[in-house]
């Protein structure tokens, strides 16, 4: 990959958390109305510079972008914000769907996109890694509709920052342990003897 086409850690971390961080703030300024169409501007910019310094967008990203314009569409052109509250729940929805359906057919989906990211692991650990992932979203897409039915739409924004975000940071980090045992460690090179 050439250097120009490297995108570094701190650059993805804001254009993957820009969006969410731009609907917070302009909720807080505005309303959900506002925030709703600043999130897709933001959603759509961040998709374009992505494009623009690494000449690929993976493929998460863009069914983020398409459910976003989707469900933030409706809830513009109809006025009604149920459809932005759900969009949050579709996307957990399609990504547990997708990898279960990935380990139904006998492989690993997590791994085809992240192996690069990731060390070496077993096929063992990409399959809990998957398992646990696909759970996990099919947890937060439970946790959203819980949320955004029975409590106020400020908790619900503020928990999609500061709720959402912290459980998939501890989760990640809650599955290092898996990747370190499924780890697969490279034997030393035997030196020639004399």
């Amino acid at each position: 990959m050439s250097k120009d086409r490297v995108m570094g850690t701190g650059l993805k971390l804001l254009l993957d958390m820009g969006p969410l961080v731009v609907f917070f703030a302009a909720y807080f300024k505005g309303n959900i109305y506002i925030a709703t169409g600043t999130f897709m501007a933001a959603t759509v910019a961040a998709i374009i510079v992505y494009w623009l310094k690494v000449r690929h967008v993976p493929m998460s990203q863009i069914i983020t972008l398409v459910i976003v314009l989707v469900f933030g569409g409706l809830t513009l052109a109809l006025d009604d914000p149920r459809f932005i509250k759900m969009k949050p729940t579709m996307i957990y929805v399609m990504f547990s769907a997708i990898l279960f359906g990935g380990l139904a057919t006998g492989r690993s989906l997590l791994k085809v996109v992240f192996e690069a990211a990731f060390p070496p692991l077993t096929e063992t650990g990409w399959r809990i890694l998957t398992v646990r992932w696909a759970i996990f979203f099919a947890v937060l897409a439970v946790l959203n509709e819980a949320i955004w039915r029975n409590f106020s739409e400020e908790f619900w924004v503020s928990f999609k920052l500061f709720g959402f975000l912290p459980l998939t940071m501890v989760f990640a980090m809650a599955q290092l342990s898996v990747m370190n045992r499924h780890a697969i460690t490279k034997e030393p090179e035997e030196t020639p003897s004399a």
